[in-house]
């Protein structure tokens, strides 16, 4: 009562302290039915209109939508088809760069350039009396040898099948100037030359374009059996000694004092040796090989010990779109280890020749390396990848 008294003698004093002009009486006045309904009246009249939204109705909220995950992780498999795809854009659009800007010429090119493609044949100049190199049986009419099958094995990579390769036998001399005889003597020019031509400084100064080397090999000796042991050139010092003319063969004996007897054919020389015409042959092993492979009781075949190597190359004349696409071949041929043509030329002809020439060496037994021509090749153009 005390505090409910004090609590109105408050109100009492406060209302006391409020001037008579700013008092105002407030009177409460209940809400009727009639204002009720006059209010939803005026509600639903709103929603009816689009002026409010619809009425919700208590336990009807919608669940309201989840929120996205967020991405803590990568997706690694996207990300590295993502790379693959651009690294793959790049790779097309260097290609096409390529293309379109420049660059080292296309097999396509070369062929156009070098003129093979309007070649009803390929005529190749090369020896034809060396047994195991290049040799022509008369009798058959049919060549074989080292490199006769190499020559076959460029022809293939030019589109010539084997009865469009013509060979033509030629003398030493003429392997420069590219100059070949027919079966009838007749001179004919020839688009290449296989004809153990060895490559050499002096040559290439001259103009002789030679391909890569294709085989390489050393000087020896071949004398008719019985003949003193040969172990140094030194050997045949005041002895008449036949080589090929035009050869790397023909300085070495005359810088050791032996009597140089020159030849455009091997076989003139082993006729004059047959005739004691001359105590001794020297050029290339792997040509000696093959006569002492041939008559083995006739010939005893000497190892030299040089140092010098002979390195064999093709001689495309003055077509150095044609000295690519050899070069190409020989290529492919030492670097895809499923290309075994260069093997089986060297198995068929100059590794059979080993057992009759004993200790003496014949020529090495792996294909010279290559380097990889400059040419253009579009990745599905290219074997070697």
């Amino acid at each position: 009562m005390r505090d409910s008294f004090r609590g109105g003698a408050l109100l009492g004093d406060l209302a006391g302290g409020i001037p008579p002009q700013l008092r105002r009486v407030w009177k409460l006045r209940r809400r009727t039915v009639e204002d009720i309904a006059a209010r939803d009246i005026a509600v639903q009249e709103a929603v009816d209109e689009g002026r409010l939204p619809l009425p919700v109705e208590p336990g009807t909220l919608p669940e309201p939508e989840p929120l996205p995950e967020r991405a803590d992780r990568f997706n690694m498999a996207a990300l590295r088809l993502a790379g693959l795809g651009l690294a793959l854009a790049l790779a097309v659009g260097m290609t096409m760069v390529r293309l379109l800007v420049g660059g080292p010429p296309s097999v396509a090119d070369l062929r156009a350039q070098s003129g093979v493609d309007g070649w009803p044949v390929l005529t190749v100049g090369v020896k034809d009396d060396q047994y195991g190199t290049a040799y022509y049986n008369e009798k058959t009419k049919i060549w074989s040898g080292f490199d006769i099958d190499i020559a076959y094995m460029i022809a293939e990579d030019l589109g010539f099948r084997r009865s469009q390769v013509h060979f033509y036998g030629m003398e030493s001399e003429d392997r420069a100037r590219m100059q070949a005889n027919d079966e009838k003597g007749n001179r004919v020019p020839v688009k290449m030359v296989i004809a153990s031509y060895s490559i050499t400084p002096d040559r290439i100064a001259a103009g002789v374009t030679f391909s890569q080397p294709y085989l390489y090999t050393e000087q020896s000796v071949i004398t008719l059996t019985g003949h003193s042991p040969v172990a140094a050139l030194e050997d045949l010092r005041g002895q008449n000694v036949c080589t090929l003319s035009t050869s790397t063969s023909e300085a070495a004996p005359s810088r050791v004092g032996a009597n140089v007897v020159r030849k455009n054919r091997v076989r003139e020389c082993f006729a004059m040796l047959d005739k004691h015409e001359v105590d001794a042959v020297t050029t290339d092993a792997a040509i000696l090989a093959g006569w002492k492979a041939e008559f083995p009781a006739k010939y005893a075949h000497w190892d030299l010990g040089l140092d010098a190597t002979e390195a064999w190359g093709v001689n495309v004349g003055d077509n150095p779109a044609l000295k690519k696409l050899v070069d190409l071949t020989l290529y492919r041929s030492y670097a895809d280890p499923h290309d075994d043509r260069w093997e089986n030329a060297f198995r068929n002809n100059l590794q059979v020749e080993v057992a009759e020439n004993g200790k003496t060496p014949i020529a090495v037994a792996e294909q010279p390396r290559v380097t990889r021509p400059d040419v253009r090749q579009l990745p599905w153009e290219d074997p070697l990848g």
